[in-house]
């Protein structure tokens, strides 16, 4: 049995990093941030598992600043599981806020949390307790490029507004199965084999990821993925709701589609200033223009060249 949760810090409150929720009914938030250079839109909606005494996902506060997006499930069974990712939330960001945007950032603040979590669970139950995540960084000023990192089976697609068909899944669950590795006595090739909290990371997984004006990065816990498919969460966070609708619709669906986990999706959409998207306009009308001038001069060129050689043959037809 999943040991009584401990609050954060033996305080009711959790860190400012952290959305609050209420523990029963789903809940769905909307927030805009903006640069000089881009325009995030970012929403959420998380619901608790009808087996769980409280919602075990967490995920980041939407009011904050920082490009730094964190999606957690704390492992059903693992002790003090809700404690495990809403700690992880928490740590990730105080040592990703303010950080530069490198891998090997991403991977050491990942790996300092599994320590941390383990040690902190340990305080208060010989059990171990780890959780699954999924992070997302922005890198520079126009927030065009990504770091995605994972452990375990929370999962992130990037979503095309402008194009249709299914979001594209950009990360690789860390299941025994995918790891070709045997699952514990009593466990599914399809469990998670790498978490944080338990001392089961080595590398977390890296990989950087290009966001057009419009696209989505949406984060997920098993609780969304395992009962809906890559086209219906396509169909889903596309349409004119606004994003915290579309992200309870999602919520909804895996529900009917026969969820029973704790459920929680994060979407985070880059959209570009409005003098940004002018300069861009500005810029290749500019470029169109100046290779337009440079085909009628080069035009202009060949025609004279043309007649010069037309004149020179004739010429030369006319000596003796």
């Amino acid at each position: 049995m999943t040991p009584r949760d401990v609050s954060w810090r033996s305080s009711a409150r959790p860190p400012a990093s952290i959305a609050k929720h209420a523990s029963g009914a789903p809940t769905a938030r909307e927030a805009v941030r903006k640069t000089a250079w881009a325009r995030l839109s970012v929403a959420s909606a998380t619901s608790r598992g009808a087996e769980h005494r409280v919602n075990e996902d967490a995920h980041s506060a939407l009011d904050r600043d920082a490009g730094v997006f964190v999606v957690a499930d704390g492992v059903g069974g693992g002790a003090l599981a809700a404690r495990a990712s809403r700690e992880l939330v928490a740590r990730l960001h105080v040592a990703l806020e303010g950080a530069g945007p490198e891998p090997a950032t991403l991977r050491a603040a990942l790996i300092e949390a599994d320590r941390a979590i383990a040690r902190s669970i340990a305080t208060h139950t010989d059990a171990s307790g780890a959780a699954t995540v999924a992070v997302c960084m922005g890198a520079g000023r126009a927030l065009s490029r990504w770091l995605v990192a994972w452990v375990g089976d929370c999962r992130v697609y990037r979503l095309r507004p402008t194009e249709g068909g299914a979001a594209q899944l950009l990360t690789v669950d860390d299941t025994y199965r995918h790891l070709d590795e045997p699952p514990p006595l009593g466990g599914s090739l399809d469990d998670p084999a790498r978490m944080v909290g338990n001392g089961a990371v080595d590398r977390p997984n890296v990989l950087h990821v290009r966001l057009r004006a419009g696209d989505m990065l949406v984060l997920c816990s098993d609780g969304v993925h395992k009962h809906v498919a890559a086209n219906d969460i396509g169909s889903l966070l596309r349409g004119r709701a606004s994003l915290a609708q579309r992200c309870m619709h999602l919520i909804d669906f895996a529900r009917r589609s026969g969820s029973h986990d704790d459920a929680t999706v994060l979407v985070v959409q880059r959209g570009e200033r409005e003098l940004v998207r002018i300069a861009r306009v500005a810029a290749a009308a500019t470029l169109a223009a100046l290779v337009a001038v440079a085909a009628m001069w080069w035009a202009k060129d060949a025609a004279a060249l043309h007649d010069s050689g037309r004149i020179e043959r004739t010429q030369e037809r006319g000596t003796p």
